[in-house]
């Protein structure tokens, strides 16, 4: 690893200890905390939208958070490493079948949303239960 490449994953670690980012990926929506500099106070405000790309690597990398805004289309690009960034909070995740989901900006409505990725909740005692009884169920139906 040469000089440049340890320093970065040095400043990503010492950002990364501050904030916790959840793993997310396009299609997911996430409320993004920015902190907003207005004169001399500072709040943090949300931005919730869907992402829509992440790209770049290691300290570079920035996605992409479209929403829909009084009608009108807004897309902000975030650093995932920006000392404005807050936090980064996932809501739903979004089953799509790419990594760059700028087909949405020429959609509307209903032909924008994204289905939600299903999650399977399968616990270990119960998954051992329903083994045997498959089983017996997959050798009666092959006789």
């Amino acid at each position: 690893m040469n000089i440049i490449q340890q320093l970065e994953a040095e400043q990503a670690a010492k950002i990364a200890d501050r904030r916790q980012i959840p793993d997310f990926a396009p299609g997911d929506t996430v409320v993004v905390s920015v902190r907003v500099t207005e004169g001399e106070r500072s709040r943090v405000q949300n931005y919730e939208g869907v992402v829509i790309a992440r790209s770049g690597a290691g300290l570079n990398e920035s996605f992409t958070v479209r929403k829909i805004s009084y009608g009108e289309g807004v897309e902000r690009v975030f650093p995932v490493y920006s000392p404005l960034v807050e936090g980064v909070k996932l809501v739903r995740r979004g089953k799509v079948r790419r990594a760059k989901l700028y087909y949405l900006r020429g959609r509307t409505g209903k032909a924008a949303r994204i289905a939600e990725k299903k999650r399977v909740m399968v616990s270990a005692a119960s998954s051992e239960a329903n083994a045997p009884a498959a089983e017996a169920a997959d050798s009666g139906s092959k006789a």
